[in-house]
């Protein structure tokens, strides 16, 4: 028997079992043989009858148990070896049975109210080292994830979604709470700032142009010869004051600046509170997403937005893991603090999904088993079952040999108490 053998113990546990049924069985036989030399009487055929009954009890129970896992003495004897002949009806009704009175959608339900699926997922989220390997796990899948998206389709979707997305309440809240945030942040004074600086490279690269433009405004409006005496004049005038105005934006205290900062405020509130203007602004972004200038511009986003995630995503110290790691400890929070029933909600909707799924999980279960089964060969099948209730079995030879021993005794007293002792 090898050390290495994982049902050895069974092994071992069988076999003094059925030693010690099969010696008992033999001692009854012994016991008969034994009572013919005894002197004639009341006890001794009562000792035979006792040991009769026994031997026959004992028989009959190993021809029963010997006849479930093979044939007894070898003989074709009809019905027998019933689990090898009928291992595969076996395993169909296992099957069945395992899915139709085990995973039963009340006891399912039992046990979910038990486990409480949404505590033990709040103490994975808060554990630090728990959620930064799901957000490694999670984010390494992205580059698969993201090389299995078909480009064309996934091109045709965003085309459709975003416009639709951004013209709706929805892309006004969206747009809202992006331009709050940059505000907040100070971003919308960075935004100035470069709009600012492009300003001023844009009047320095057509500083000509603008003053030939100006002076044949003049000329316009005042005549060829206002033109010809204070065109130059007034065009240099305009546009010096232009910059001097341009150079008075400083980084804090700019009128400009404040004026700006404050019609951005305004703007946001308008989104926020007025639906019209929301609606407006929709419209506005839906009309510029889909003109096809800003279409490619968004799939030349997406293609490089992609190369990106799945560079990202391959480094343990990348910003993919560490916005998901931040989403997971987010998500462990807003569950521990329970804030309006979130971890009633989240048992109930798991508690939703597998009821719904359950049906098909226990025709896929009790598929599951009866092809296992199926696969296993006969020996395999019969031992499995053998070193596993075999014991219990051996039980039953027992108390049978030891209980028609009994019987027989008894049964011998009342026949004889009631007829008296008969010839045999």
């Amino acid at each position: 028997m090898s050390d290495h053998d994982p049902d050895a113990a069974l092994r071992l546990t069988l076999k003094r079992h059925r030693a010690f049924a099969t010696g008992l069985l033999v001692a009854m036989a012994a016991l008969i043989l034994f009572s013919y030399q005894l002197p004639p009487g009341y006890w001794t055929e009562m000792l035979q009858a006792a040991a009769k009954a026994g031997l026959v009890g004992g028989l009959a129970d190993w021809f029963a148990v010997t006849a479930l896992f093979r044939r007894p003495l070898g003989l074709p004897i009809p019905h027998t070896a019933i689990i090898p002949n009928q291992k595969d009806r076996l395993g169909r009704g296992l099957g069945r049975f395992v899915a139709g009175h085990v995973f039963t959608e009340s006891e399912v339900r039992r046990v979910l109210a038990k486990l409480d699926l949404a505590r033990i997922l709040e103490r994975f989220l808060r554990d630090p080292e728990a959620s930064r390997r799901a957000a490694m796990a999670l984010s390494a899948s992205l580059p698969r994830i993201l090389a299995s998206l078909e480009d064309g389709r996934a091109r045709r979707l965003l085309a459709r979604l975003l416009p639709r997305i951004v013209s709706g309440p929805a892309g006004a809240r969206l747009l809202a709470r992006i331009l709050r945030a940059a505000v907040a942040s100070g971003q919308h004074q960075e935004v100035f700032s470069l709009a600012i600086s492009q300003l001023k490279l844009l009047l320095a690269a057509r500083e000509e142009n603008l003053r030939s433009a100006i002076e044949a405004r003049v000329r316009a409006e005042g005549g060829a010869l206002v033109g010809w005496l204070a065109g130059a004049t007034i065009a240099r005038r305009i546009l010096n004051a232009i910059n001097t105005e341009l150079e008075k934006i400083g980084p804090d205290d700019s009128d400009l600046r404040a004026a700006f900062a404050e019609w951005l405020a305004r703007e946001i509130e308008r989104l926020e509170t007025d639906p019209e203007r929301a609606a407006a602004i929709g419209r506005l972004m839906r009309e510029a997403l889909s003109h096809p200038s800003v279409a490619a511009w968004l799939m030349d986003v997406w293609d490089r937005l992609k190369l990106a995630l799945a560079a990202d995503a391959a480094r343990p110290d990348g910003r993919s893991v560490a916005l998901l790691s931040g989403i997971f400890a987010n998500a462990g929070s807003l569950l521990a603090e329970d804030e309006g029933g979130a971890r009633e909600r989240l048992n109930h909707a798991a508690e939703g999904v597998l009821m719904t799924l359950l049906p098909s999980a226990q025709a896929q279960l009790a598929d599951f088993i009866a092809g296992v089964v199926t696969n296993w060969d006969a020996a395999t099948v019969t031992e499995k079952i053998e070193l596993r209730v075999g014991r219990d079995l051996q039980y039953v030879r027992i108390n049978g040999t030891l209980v028609g021993f009994l019987a027989g005794g008894v049964l011998f007293a009342v026949l004889t108490a009631l007829f008296g002792r008969v010839a045999h």
